[in-house]
């Protein structure tokens, strides 16, 4: 059968030079499809399931979440690292280095995955309510440079600093989680890896997995004076369930959040907008991954 190759050409990380290696390193029979707008991926991934081998991905996270969003359960997905971060990639293990990562997906092996799903929208690795929904959108709100990427980790850490400024450090509880109490905000882990810092995971929930259901962490407020507390649950394991100013949540197959004023929602990285409610669902066993 053959196979597709869709790429977002606007992608932090892709250009035309490391796009035709990638050719090279898929196989011969690999047809590209490119994207020109936003959702485009999601079409094309709809429209070639079950009649091809398999839909290999080069772009970023948005492009992933736009593919995760239209393939069925049965056609392989493939995905190469062309974003600035490109989570979902690096948590199932494969290489940054998008030529390398083809040549090992050209090889490679199925497995299934689990997919979060938020208000019927799916996600690949993560999705947040509140604070890091709202530094997400204020990102966006910066563009891209000049020669199309967007920006990096140090841009991103101080636009985080910036709008919790903008809260004076203070985070009151705004929302509730059904069942489990009231928090600040937000996190639904469908894995270790919430995001990267770096070379470093950002691991707000260790013991998520893409076997399991889904992991939520909520921190209940925030202050200036715990603000390094909360910042260390990323970077430690521990159980969180011990951590008296958290919601903890692990292995879930629904959750539901109602905010007390609408809230900014992002899943994979993505601006969902404002939302009063977000229901989170774990579809287990969901799709088949190259690795």
């Amino acid at each position: 059968m053959s196979r597709i190759l869709i790429v977002n050409p606007f992608a932090t990380g892709v250009t035309e030079e490391l796009l035709a290696a990638v050719r090279v390193a898929l196989p011969s029979a690999t047809v590209v499809r490119v994207t020109t707008r936003r959702g485009q991926a999601t079409e094309i991934a709809r429209e070639v399931s079950s009649t091809v081998g398999a839909v290999y991905v080069y772009g970023g996270d948005g492009t992933f979440n736009e593919v995760l969003n239209g393939i069925d359960s049965r056609t392989p997905v493939g995905l190469i690292p062309g974003g600035g971060t490109s989570v979902l990639p690096r948590a199932l293990g494969l290489p940054r280095d998008p030529v390398e990562c083809a040549r090992r997906l050209a090889a490679g092996m199925e497995r299934r995955i689990g997919l979060g799903l938020v208000n019927g929208h799916r996600f690949g690795f993560g999705a947040g309510v509140g604070l890091d929904a709202e530094i997400v959108r204020a990102v966006d709100t910066l563009g891209r440079k000049p020669d199309g990427r967007r920006p990096g980790d140090v841009t991103f850490g101080w636009t985080g600093v910036r709008t919790l400024a903008r809260h004076r450090f203070r985070l009151d509880p705004a929302l509730e989680v059904k069942d489990h109490g009231r928090a600040a905000f937000a996190l639904v882990a469908n894995c270790s890896a919430y995001s990267y810092a770096g070379r470093f995971p950002v691991q707000v929930s260790p013991s998520a997995s893409f076997d399991a259901g889904l992991d939520l962490v909520a921190p209940v407020r925030l202050r200036a004076r715990t603000l390094p507390r909360i910042l260390s649950y990323g970077f430690s394991g521990g159980d969180r369930s011990r951590a008296r100013d958290l919601v903890y949540v692990h292995d879930a197959d629904r959750l539901e959040v109602a905010c007390d004023r609408p809230l900014p929602l992002q899943a994979d990285g993505e601006d969902l907008g404002d939302v009063s409610e977000a229901v989170f669902e774990a579809e287990r066993d969901a799709v088949a991954v190259l690795v």
